[in-house]
């Protein structure tokens, strides 16, 4: 499962939530100070797990797929109390190696092409692009990006070709919470699962199957900052224009190296041509 802190304003994967024992309730503090839910043992409800197979074999069955991911995330505040933070990413997909963000909110706008041989990041505001050679997957596309620029975005796991395998591999604990039909207009069946130090609250449609909200900590954080993801606008197999992979704002834009936030490049001066360089694909972002 691709689960990294990015630096920069390229956001994080941000999934989950509370949690209690097997009987989902609140648990009582012992004698000792402790919660009684700190003893409970690692487990794998078949209802959870069920559920979390139907929503990736739903997602990883669709042809095309458009949704709105809104995203929160909790950030600590000059008094140390964290404040909450937003971004909106309206997300398009064509498997097997197709995909468009575009997050025009909050934060600086920034907009994501792959069209199955090159990857644009580009930031309209500044007209700034970043270019590379993108290997022929979404998923392998998504992998690169992260190690090569620090790119990554909060519902990556939705959109992988199969969700549940990236899960299971670092899965130690799901169980099922119960109904909800508050969440996204339409009844949900609530679980929680912990994969690979992330501890996950996940709402699926009842009906559709398809991922409504996610909640999630990181357990290693000492903060222990909350973070959440809505998804909205749920659109499978429709047809796609061939040209939405890209943009024409990506020829009339300055380029830029395609590297990590945190390598120090940062402006079009720092460009291979700037810098004599003969600007082969893989050595540039943004």
């Amino acid at each position: 499962m691709i689960r990294f802190r990015c630096a920069g304003w390229s956001l994080l994967l941000l999934l989950g939530a509370l949690v209690s024992n097997g009987a989902h309730a609140q648990q009582p503090v012992t004698q000792e100070g402790s919660s009684a839910a700190q003893a409970v043992k690692p487990m794998l409800e078949p209802q959870a797990i069920d559920l979390l197979k139907a929503t990736s074999s739903r997602l990883a069955a669709a042809r095309t797929m458009r949704f709105t991911a809104t995203t929160y995330y909790e950030n600590p505040s000059l008094s140390g109390q964290p404040l909450v933070y937003t971004t909106r990413s309206e997300v398009l997909l064509q498997r097997p190696d197709k995909l468009r963000v575009i997050t025009p909110v909050d934060g600086p706008a920034t907009e994501y092409y792959y069209d199955g041989k090159m990857f644009a990041a580009l930031s309209p505001a500044e007209n700034l692009v970043a270019i590379t050679e993108a290997p022929p997957t979404i998923d392998a596309v998504l992998e690169e990006a992260y190690q090569n620029a620090a790119i990554y975005f909060p519902f990556t796991d939705m959109i992988v070709a199969d969700p549940y395998k990236d899960i299971a591999e670092g899965l130690v604990l799901a169980f099922y919470i119960g109904k909800s039909d508050v969440v996204g207009g339409v009844t949900t069946d609530m679980l929680a699962y912990e994969s690979d130090g992330t501890f996950i609250q996940l709402w699926i449609g009842a009906d559709d199957k398809l991922p409504r909200m996610a909640r999630a900590v990181y357990l290693n954080d000492p903060a222990q900052l909350r973070h959440q993801v809505v998804f909205s606008g749920w659109q499978l197999d429709v047809d796609v224009p061939a040209d939405a992979f890209t943009s024409q704002k990506i020829a009339g834009a300055a380029r830029i190296p395609f590297a990590r936030p945190d390598s120090g490049i940062t402006g079009p001066e720092a460009s291979p041509e700037a810098q004599g360089e003969s600007g082969k694909p893989g050595e540039e972002v943004r």
